[in-house]
């Protein structure tokens, strides 16, 4: 789609869809499962076609051409990174490939937080986002204690709604409050987590680490500025339009020491590399900004009927998701609708929408501190999804009612 004309918002987002082989090959299924994984476009496939075709070697281990070629790509992979999420200083900062979210934030975690906090120190955590998002901390709290540096780790305030209680933070951050590891977009309840209060409360001195899983890709982000200000982004390239096992660690490096991944480091995914620059241009030729307010709209959509139906039980803040929310932008959610049937079992509604043909997510969501009876049944949407698969998603839910 680069260098097209888009015209009409409607001929934009069909132009988007059609670039989706799976997609178009199966018209008959709707896929409502991105926050899991975002299909792939072409450019992004023949991109990973080409170079395995072309150019495939192993990085940083050769001089012959492929391998020159091969390195090169990682590194642009790296600047990629920095130029997408809009680095104010691409000079000082780095960024560590990795396979995803999971393994960077525990790469942060080991690698960085060890080596940071000392005896008597504190940190602040998510207890009710992704797992991912918990356990690594937990694990940096065992190492440190095992060299006998008793480290506290205390929750994050989050409300009922699985938003931050930015009121009850600021009388939680205490003089040895050292860290914060926070979520940029909720995974279940879709909510952005507006992280400039969690800045404002901790102060100008705290580093931040930022889950971006769900939200590279789907928003434009920008960091320096007073909304971004965080010393980590973590994030997942398959959640991104790019292939599994890619993702990536940017560090500002400007509070607390460089990061540096410990260990030895073999071979990077280098096809992982070349689609996620393939993803990241494509993304920015059809307009994050643009893909961000159609899932907005698509998402409302559906809460707005959703909240409506008895049956239903929207879960997080529905008002937010309403196309005639009064609230600010910041505090509305971005393309993911979680909700539950008050008499049909979460993962029992999942079969039922599979066999109408929708693939959506159907269990705990990978939710830190959920068990099986929390259950419930996850829409995300990205910029292939349409307001006609929404409508027939809300003409079976109905008839179920």
């Amino acid at each position: 789609m680069a260098g097209a004309p888009l015209g009409d918002d409607a001929a934009w987002q069909a132009r988007a869809r059609a670039e989706f082989p799976i997609l178009t090959a199966n018209p008959e299924l709707v896929y409502l499962d991105s926050a899991a994984t975002s299909q792939k476009p072409q450019a992004v496939l023949d991109a990973v076609r080409n170079y395995l075709t072309t150019t495939n070697a192993n990085a940083g281990r050769g001089t012959y051409p492929w391998a020159n070629r091969t390195t090169d790509l990682v590194e642009q992979a790296r600047e990629r990174v920095k130029s997408f999420l809009g680095d104010p200083a691409p000079d000082r900062s780095t960024v560590h490939l990795t396979s995803g979210t999971s393994e960077g934030l525990r790469t942060v975690a080991r690698d960085w937080l060890t080596r940071y906090l000392g005896d008597g120190d504190e940190i602040l955590v998510p207890f009710a986002d992704h797992q991912a998002n918990l356990e690594p901390w937990l694990e940096a709290q065992r190492l440190l204690a095992e060299r006998g540096a008793e480290v506290r780790v205390r929750g994050l305030p989050q409300q009922a709604s699985g938003d931050y209680d930015h009121r009850a933070l600021a009388e939680a951050v205490g003089p040895r409050t050292r860290f914060v590891a926070a979520t940029h977009v909720h995974h279940v309840y879709g909510g952005d987590m507006n992280v400039h209060r969690i800045r404002a409360a901790v102060g100008p001195d705290v580093p931040i680490c930022l889950d971006a899983a769900q939200s590279v890709g789907h928003l434009p982000l920008r960091l320096g500025g007073p909304r971004l200000d965080v010393d980590f982004v973590v994030f997942s390239g398959h959640k991104a339009l790019a292939l599994p096992g890619t993702g990536a660690v940017w560090a500002r490096n400007a509070r607390g020491p460089v990061l540096r991944p410990a260990g030895w480091h073999g071979t990077p995914n280098t096809v992982g590399a070349v689609s996620l620059l393939a993803a990241f241009d494509w993304l920015d030729a059809v307009g994050v900004d643009r893909i961000a307010a159609h899932v907005s709209d698509l998402a409302s959509r559906l809460t707005d009927r959703l909240r409506r139906l008895d049956a239903y039980e929207v879960l997080g803040c529905p008002v937010s998701l309403a196309a005639d929310s009064v609230l600010p932008a910041t505090q509305r959610r971005h393309g993911i609708v979680t909700f539950r049937h008050r008499d049909i079992p979460s993962d029992d509604l999942g079969f039922i929408l599979f066999s109408h043909g929708f693939m959506v997510r159907a269990d705990r969501l990978c939710q830190a501190g959920a068990d099986d009876k929390d259950g419930s049944v996850r829409v995300s949407l990205h910029v292939y999804n349409t307001g006609e698969e929404i409508d027939r998603l809300l003409a079976v839910l109905v008839a179920l009612e």
